[in-house]
């Protein structure tokens, strides 16, 4: 039977993590799953990853901003076409 046990902590000092409670017994065989929330720096980091998505992306802003080739919809198209 698998158990899972969702805790928070914050990577201390020589990227040691720490749980200050887990309900199970010493000697017991875990599997540890890391899930790093990342920043909204980190994700334009990631997307300024290559020359061709920083291209990409700069372009859309550019788009954007001069409101150039924009599609809009009203929030009644939008909720009859992708309501779920």
């Amino acid at each position: 039977m698998i158990r899972a046990v969702k805790q928070k902590g914050i990577v201390g000092k020589q990227g040691k993590i720490e749980l200050d409670f887990t309900g199970l017994d010493e000697g017991t065989e875990v599997e540890v799953i890391i899930l790093a929330t990342s920043s909204e720096i980190e994700t334009t980091e990631y997307l300024f990853s290559t020359e061709a998505n920083k291209k990409e992306l700069l372009e859309a802003i550019e788009r954007v901003e001069k409101q150039d080739n924009l599609i809009t919809i009203t929030p009644d198209e939008w909720h009859e076409k992708y309501s779920i």
